[in-house]
């Protein structure tokens, strides 16, 4: 049964005992899982109905939630209190979600073949693909996964199911250059389903289904791989360079030192706190709390950094 179905007894025991339990069961490598988060779920529109795919937070603490259900796209609070919501009608198969440094929310659809940026209230600002019609031009993607966004606002695309190619774009929407074909080659792809923009300017790619992580230059060429970390659908890189990677084969979640060596991992499949069903795309606040998103417990998973 989910947590969040659980009477109030029940969910105070759970977390009582969650709390209690050795740092193996516990999320590991100084975060904790936030337990009775979102506060009051039932109360934001669809959740817990839909796969969840993506989320990420804005420079105002405000996380953005893609959820594949009616609205989309909802908009929460530090605490988890809905503020807005929107995009209904607007996506076919939404799956990842980034906000740049203007906080304009950037938002994929895998099914459409579009990438698109909103303003954080969901007025359309501009889209990249043309709707419905897939390619390997310029002009067109092949079912994108994921964006990331340089300090200069260039904008790199996870492009993804159908390209196996990363795309690069100027802040203004302007292609600049590709690079990427299917294979296992270095600098070869096969579903390059997440990327970031470390603090060195590398561009890291999670080529999920090669298991492994590709990190090239802002100009694409390749400077190294990890081959040790699992099948990585999501990826989020911390300002000091620790790698954060959720594998959603494993259903874990699995923390990195800027050279690779592992850390930590926690998980395993459940519904329990700290427990995953298929995590998804992640990503990390301001205040370094980690949002990890579930598309088969249909929830996002909020752990608090311990000091």
């Amino acid at each position: 049964m989910a947590l969040r179905t659980l009477s109030t007894r029940a969910r105070r025991w759970t977390s009582a005992l969650l709390l209690a339990a050795p740092l193996a069961v516990l999320a590991q490598g100084n975060f904790q899982p936030s337990p009775d988060w979102p506060p009051n779920p039932t109360t934001l529109p669809a959740y817990g109905s839909a796969a969840v795919s993506a989320c990420a937070t804005g420079p105002g603490g405000e996380l953005y939630v893609f959820q594949r259900a009616q609205p989309p796209v909802l908009v929460l609070d530090r605490n988890g209190k809905l503020l807005r919501s929107w995009g209904s009608g607007e996506f076919t198969l939404p799956h990842g979600c980034r906000v740049d440094a203007q906080g304009n929310v950037w938002l994929t659809d895998s099914a459409d073949h579009r990438v698109m940026k909103f303003s954080p209230e969901g007025r359309k600002l501009l889209t990249l693909g043309m709707k419905g019609v897939s390619g390997g031009d310029p002009e067109h993607f092949n079912r994108p996964a994921d964006v990331a966004f340089t300090p200069n606002g260039d904008v790199y695309i996870a492009d993804g199911y159908g390209n196996s190619r990363v795309a690069q774009f100027n802040r203004d929407g302007r292609f600049v250059r590709a690079w990427g074909k299917k294979g296992t080659g270095p600098g070869e792809f096969n579903l390059p389903h997440s990327i970031r923009i470390d603090s060195r300017s590398r561009v890291a790619v999670a080529d999920r289904e090669n298991a492994r992580i590709q990190f090239f230059t802002t100009e694409g060429a390749f400077l190294e791989q990890w081959t040790h970390v699992g099948r990585p659908y999501g990826l989020h890189v911390t300002a000091d360079g620790r790698v954060i990677v959720s594998d959603g084969i494993a259903n874990t979640v699995s923390l990195y030192d800027p050279a690779g060596k592992k850390l930590a991992s926690w998980g395993g499949k459940g519904t329990e706190l700290g427990k995953f069903d298929l995590p998804h795309l992640l990503s990390v606040d301001d205040k370094g709390a980690l949002y990890v998103c579930e598309v088969g417990n249909k929830r996002v998973q909020k752990f608090i950094p311990l000091r």
